[in-house]
């Protein structure tokens, strides 16, 4: 019998006729909160960068966002997935630093290959760099944050 995905206690198991469609479920609401997100970011950018400069305006930029969209994806893309709040804190840490660290150099090589870049070259490199980098966060999102997990039970023999 297949139930709700929002069924409390509810899993997913392999033989759950609805399965497939979970993939294209989740991707499609990772995709939605990973436009919005990445335009408010774009938008916190474009700005914070006069006023702040290119590197610390990202980092201003990503670290508003960073949350709201990992609680976004906890409560609306993988709902009905039960994740560890400590692995859900680690993750939102990671997702910082990884896209602190991937948009720092991303503009450091803009600036090295571009003789003073301006907004909209940065706001541009900056935004490619985030779809790239959304496909490798849905895949921890998806594969390990809220993983499925399966009871294992015990059979006495």
């Amino acid at each position: 019998m297949a139930t709700t995905r929002c069924a409390p206690g509810h899993r997913l198991l392999a033989t759950d006729p609805d399965r497939h469609h979970e993939l294209g479920t989740h991707a499609a609401w990772y995709l939605v909160a990973g436009v919005v997100t990445t335009g408010v970011q774009a938008v916190l950018f474009l700005v914070l960068r006069d006023e702040l400069g290119s590197q610390f305006a990202n980092l201003v930029a990503i670290a508003l966002t960073t949350v709201g969209n990992t609680e976004f994806h906890r409560r609306v893309t993988f709902a009905g997935r039960r994740s560890n709040a400590g692995k859900r804190h680690l993750q939102d840490l990671l997702t910082f630093a990884f896209y602190a660290g991937y948009g720092s150099a991303v503009l450091a090589l803009l600036d090295a290959l571009v003789d003073r870049p301006t907004s909209w070259e940065e706001t541009g490199t900056l935004l490619l760099a985030s779809f790239v980098g959304g496909f490798v966060r849905f895949a921890v999102l998806r594969w390990w944050v809220f993983a499925h997990r399966t009871a294992v039970t015990a059979h006495s023999g």
